[in-house]
């Protein structure tokens, strides 16, 4: 089969909006070419493996890749795509130039090539990001693998966000937690939260190409008697109070939901979100507090903000 490679050189900002557009139109797959990626420090004490030439990285910004089929609708879509992505700027986001190229290639080339950005990463102190085709020996007892597959879902799992998510759940979850991921996208997240001990793990995503991913991801890190995906939003999906609900998404999402989730929190029950751009922190965290969460920490990875509030008690 032949496959249209479509790319957009695109801002840090808006990089997981567009991937989320790419595979709402029926992308295959996504490669995310971050600027920033070469000049990081990995460590190696783990296993990792990086080599990283600065040639394969645009020299400012990010460029998303996505991979459709070559057919008789390939020109509607990539239109869609563009109008959907200057659709952005009404959530605030600047998508940059929105300049799109194609580059036709065969199914062969897809299926291996983009695996070269993959490699295992240890993104915390317990939890080390696997890709499937990757082999990894657990280098410490208490060491948390997960196994994901790029290919089928919305990343590798490395992203600032899902890192900052995933050690903000390493921190606060408890064994016997009730867990609400709101947005679930790959599924990391509430992977995450059944091998740290939560008792029932519920992810929601309302997009049904989420839910599958997810749901093949639960499986392939045996966890499915603990976390059950469903396509939903919170307040018509869930219908006990979480312990702990946590959400990976646009800082304008989180905004709009913000209230059901201190409805449905327990007194002194935490939310905890990501994907908000640096610039947006405050206008979250003062969102949660009009809404009576007391902040309990913000963090900041390479721009982007992960907080963690409570629902004072009441």
């Amino acid at each position: 089969m032949k496959w249209s490679e479509i790319s957009i050189h695109t801002t840090h900002e808006a990089t997981e909006a567009i991937a989320n557009i790419f595979h709402e139109a029926g992308a295959s797959g996504v490669v995310i070419e971050d600027s920033t990626e070469p000049d990081r420090i990995h460590e190696d004490r783990y296993g990792e493996i990086y080599e990283l030439d600065k040639n394969d990285f645009p020299t400012e910004g990010v460029i998303v890749k996505a991979y459709l089929p070559v057919n008789s609708f390939l020109i509607e879509t990539v239109q869609e795509i563009k109008l959907s992505i200057e659709g952005l700027s009404s959530f605030g986001l600047d998508a940059g130039s929105n300049a799109v190229h194609s580059n036709e290639i065969d199914e062969e080339d897809w299926a291996t090539a983009w695996k070269k950005y993959y490699h295992p990463v240890k993104i915390s102190g317990r939890f080390t990001i696997v890709p499937t085709w990757e082999q990894y020996k657990r280098v410490e007892s208490d060491e948390l693998i997960i196994e994901l597959d790029p290919g089928m879902a919305f990343g590798t799992g490395t992203h600032p966000t899902t890192v900052l998510c995933l050690q903000a759940l390493e921190k606060y979850v408890k064994h016997g937690d009730q867990i609400v991921d709101v947005g679930t996208g790959s599924g990391v997240l509430a992977i995450g939260a059944a091998l740290l001990g939560a008792d029932k793990v519920h992810a929601l995503d309302l997009d049904e190409v989420a839910v599958r991913a997810a749901k093949e991801n639960v499986n392939l890190n045996k966890v499915e008697d603990i976390v059950d995906v469903k396509q939903g939003d919170l307040l018509t999906s869930v219908k006990a109070p979480a312990d702990i609900i946590v959400a990976n998404i646009l800082a304008e999402v989180i905004m709009s939901f913000s209230q059901d989730a201190y409805t449905i929190l327990p007194s002194n029950g935490l939310f905890i979100v990501s994907g908000i751009i640096g610039q947006k922190r405050d206008l979250v965290k003062n969102d949660l507090i009009d809404k009576g969460f007391e902040i309990i920490e913000s963090v900041l990875m390479e721009d982007w903000v992960a907080i963690v509030a409570k629902k004072k008690g009441v």
